[in-house]
């Protein structure tokens, strides 16, 4: 089943769409093409019903007035830059200061708050989104040439394709923001997390990580094991007081690991696993929206653009940007 309909206008009078898609194992996507925001998905729990799993709006104009990234494709790069600014071949490129004075998952209008291409292809269950960076956007340089592409499975997965590529050097590092709560309702506390990495990136009081990779061993970073998110975050470590919560980038193992990560729901018995071709994952324990909702963002590290330590997010013309996460739901 898909369907598309209008979800509201943008001040200038501008028409968005809302495009839903409805696969036989009983997933119900709806993406808009704002931002290629997810606004629901609704996933069967292990009696059949069925519930959104992931936190939005029913308007378009609650997107408008304020949302913490609410299922947002954010770019045109996620995560934080260390005084919005990096060099490239000797040249230094300074971008917008919307974290202090630092760069945050794209500036003042990142890829979050534009409006792209939409079509559809009912014969893959695929919605297909394609827009264009200019050069200079928030402060980044080339033009970027992007296209998402949201694929429903067979089963109850969805998957998440991003492809770009660019006219001058610049970095790229895009990533799915939605909130996941598998429950449907109240806070996500209780739910049972599994992520396979043997390190994190520490952060510093401005949320950018030190350069340091620290073992989660004999930490409440180690979600090697299934571990209640709400016992974690009551252990009193200082990078939680830091953050207020997680807000953590945790180093996935080398050549990909299927899932990278898990989350299980006991009341539900909804499961969430999660498949990426990214090096990172960034755990947010949604303390700015009460626990309400988890992200879990496959991407490469915060800062990178200026940690040559850390793998490069440089993309060069000729070169192609190619990332692929699948989200798999199960009972």
């Amino acid at each position: 089943m898909i369907s598309r309909k209008t979800f509201g206008r943008l001040p200038d009078g501008t028409s968005i769409d809302l495009i839903t898609i409805r696969n036989a194992a009983g997933l119900e996507l709806g993406a808009t093409n704002y931002g290629c925001i997810i606004v629901s998905l609704a996933a069967p729990d292990a009696a059949g019903r069925a519930a959104n799993v992931v936190l939005g709006y029913d308007r378009l104009e609650q997107y408008l007035e304020s949302s913490p990234y609410f299922g947002a494709l954010v770019g045109r790069y996620a995560n934080r830059i260390a005084n919005a600014a990096f060099e490239i071949d000797g040249r230094r490129h300074d971008l917008s200061r919307n974290d202090s004075a630092n760069h945050v998952h794209g500036g003042f209008k990142g890829f979050d708050k534009h409006v792209w291409e939409a079509e559809v292809d009912a014969d893959r269950s695929t919605v297909i989104f394609k827009r264009r960076s200019a050069d200079g956007e928030e402060g980044y340089p080339g033009a970027l040439d992007v296209e998402v592409r949201y694929v429903l499975g067979d089963r109850a997965d969805l998957s998440m394709v991003c492809e770009a590529k660019t006219d001058a050097p610049t970095h790229v590092n895009l990533t799915q923001h939605s909130y996941f709560n598998l429950r449907g309702r109240g806070d996500v506390l209780s739910h049972q997390l599994t992520i396979h990495a043997a390190g994190y990136l520490p952060i510093d009081a401005r949320l950018l990580p030190t350069g340091e990779v620290a073992r989660v061993e004999n930490t409440p970073f180690d979600f090697r094991k299934p571990s209640e998110i709400g016992t974690r975050l009551g252990s009193g470590h200082e990078q939680l007081k830091t953050a207020g919560g997680y807000d953590h980038s945790f180093i996935l193992e080398p050549d990909g690991v299927a899932p990278a990560a898990r989350a299980f729901d006991p009341v539900s018995g909804r499961s969430l696993e999660l498949r990426t071709s990214e090096p990172g994952l960034q755990f947010y324990s949604g303390q700015v929206v009460g626990y309400r909702g988890f992200c879990l963002e496959p991407q490469h590290f915060p800062d990178s653009p200026n940690r040559p330590q850390f793998p490069s997010t440089l993309l060069r013309p000729g070169e192609r940007y190619r990332t692929k996460t699948t989200y798999s739901f199960s009972t």
